[in-house]
């Protein structure tokens, strides 16, 4: 009735063995491990960009505080500077700058990609991608704030010296002085709300117009997003950009030359900010809130393009794949 031992050894014997596979693990980045990588791509992209922008910036405040004297456009402007001042004037705030963005860009697009997957959970994918647009508007003006709360005394620092060149002799001098002989509020923040007026207009811009310009044509494209070229990802990423700062530029111009002229000097005993913001929006009239805008164009298209063509680089080579993609761009 049952087999004999004989049997069973052959039995046995005649068994492959199978050999354990062990099941993949996903090895990719999540939560805070991620959000991190998006944080610090940002923040590199946006010290770099804006870092090697400084002489664009030099002579574009220049032109916006004092037009009588710098009014023979973009590159009169540099030469100006360069025949008054010599070459190293171009580089004035370089260090307010690039430590002001570093912490900036960390803020803005960390805390952009976590907005976006908070309000796409929130809401479900289906709705999600009906109300993108919303969802990238909002999501890049909540981002923006914290981001500008970071940035804002390191930008009065640079405005500072980059206006009053005798003021202090770097970041470090410049930033101790203010904070001596103004105080927190009123020496760094006076411009928080300009600044505010300026960058959420521009972010909400920059991001909306970046998303649905790199959307329409990944769309147009047969080949699917994750099976093009690394040069070619980067490619679209310097166009929409391009195209994005471009519009941002426009939209957040009249802010941008507020906040250029509030923080050249000390506001009078008593007198608030958005009064003073009100008396020299009159003063400037609509023309003069829009001086320097072909050299502003010129700087934020090429420093966006920059900016998402570095930070899509630096998330690849940190492996950060995992964002959060609202539109069809995936196909």
């Amino acid at each position: 009735m049952f087999p004999s031992a004989d049997t069973l050894r052959k039995s046995m014997g005649a068994m492959t063995p199978v050999p354990f596979a062990p099941s993949p693990v996903d090895s990719s980045p999540k939560g805070v491990d991620l959000y991190a990588r998006f944080a610090f791509a940002g923040a590199v992209c946006c010290a770099v960009t804006h870092g090697a922008l400084t002489p664009v910036d030099v002579v574009k405040t220049r032109i916006q505080l004092d037009p009588v004297t710098y009014n023979r456009g973009m590159l009169g402007g540099f030469k100006q500077v360069i025949a008054n001042e010599g070459a190293g004037a171009l580089l004035t705030g370089f260090g307010p700058t690039a430590a002001g963005y570093f912490l900036q860009g960390a803020f803005k697009f960390g805390g952009y990609e976590l907005w976006k997957k908070t309000f796409v959970d929130y809401v479900g994918p289906e709705a999600a991608a009906q109300n993108r647009t919303a969802i990238y508007l909002a999501s890049s003006a909540i981002a923006e704030f914290f981001a500008d709360v970071a940035l804002c005394p390191l930008e009065a620092t640079r405005i500072r010296l980059v206006s009053q060149p005798t003021f202090a002799n770097g970041l470090l001098g410049g930033f101790g002085r203010i904070l001596r002989e103004e105080g927190v509020l009123r020496g760094f923040y006076s411009g928080f709300g300009p600044i505010l007026l300026k960058q959420i207009p521009y972010t909400m811009a920059k991001f909306v117009v970046y998303e649905r310009v790199a959307e329409s044509i990944y769309a147009s494209i047969p080949t699917p997003k994750s099976e093009l070229s690394n040069g070619t990802n980067t490619a679209i990423n310097l166009g929409s950009g391009l195209v994005a700062g471009a519009a941002a530029a426009i939209i957040s111009q009249p802010a941008d030359t507020l906040l250029s002229k509030i923080n050249k000097s000390k506001g009078a005993p008593g007198e608030g900010i958005m009064s003073r913001l009100v008396k020299l929006a009159g003063e400037l009239g609509p023309r003069g809130l829009f001086l320097g805008l072909g050299a502003r164009i010129v700087m934020v298209g090429t420093l966006t393009a920059g900016q998402f063509a570095i930070y899509g680089d630096i998330k690849r080579v940190l492996g950060a794949t995992g964002g959060t993609e609202i539109g069809k761009s995936s196909h």
